[in-house]
This record gives C-alpha cells, sequence and structure tokens, in this order.
C-alpha cells in the first residue's frame, strides 16, 4: 500500500490518499525457470512503482500508462503487463468502496 497524493481535487493534493497497486507481468522464457536471470527481478519493478507513485499526478490513467511503459522498458523478457491502482478512499459524497484503473500492455 502507497500513501499518495494523485487527484485532481485540492483535498486529494493536500491530504492524500492510500493506493493498492497490483502488478502482473508475463515473461517470455524457455523451460523451467530456474534462476533469477531467466526472469525479472521484482525488486526493481517495485522500486519503479515505489518512485512513480511519488510524483503526484492528476489523473489515475496517466499515472498506470507511464508506469506500465517504465516497466515494459525493464527486461526485453517481460511480453505484457497489466497494473490496477485502487485508490481507497476517493472523496466522492456518499460513496463508500474503492475506484480504480486498469491498464495492460504488450510487447510488440
Amino acid at each position: 500500500m502507497f500513501h499518495a497524493f494523485h487527484g485532481l481535487y485540492e483535498e486529494e493534493k493536500r491530504n492524500g490518499n492510500n493506493f493498492v497497486v497490483n502488478i502482473d507481468i508475463e515473461v517470455d522464457t524457455d523451460g523451467v525457470i530456474t534462476d533469477l536471470q531467466q526472469t525479472v527481478n521484482y525488486v526493481e519493478v517495485f522500486q519503479i512503482v515505489q518512485q512513480r507513485m511519488l510524483q503526484a499526478t492528476p489523473l489515475l490513467e496517466t499515472l498506470i500508462q507511464e508506469m506500465n511503459q517504465s516497466i515494459l522498458l525493464l527486461d526485453k523478457k517481460i511480453s505484457s503487463v497489466s497494473i490496477t491502482i485502487k485508490k481507497l478512499s476517493p472523496p466522492i459524497e456518499n460513496f463508500v468502496g474503492e475506484v480504480g484503473v486498469t491498464y495492460q500492455s504488450v510487447r510488440k
């Protein structure tokens, strides 16, 4: 979970919100993976996400697309990336729940 300041509204810019980020990465590889060199280092993926979550962005769509592209560029073995970001307490009157966006890209 991240506390960050993404959003269009002054309350979001001032107080921030809690966000959950879920990432699915598809890796092209031959055979059984037995070594880190055969797959993606998820510590590096987390560092990309952590750094990007620190940069306040008005729209989650912008945030998620930029994050997605950065992860795709991390390693040529990555064939697709799907990210979901959920804002846990959106400042919507009379709304209880969370809102989120999902974005997926495939290496061409």
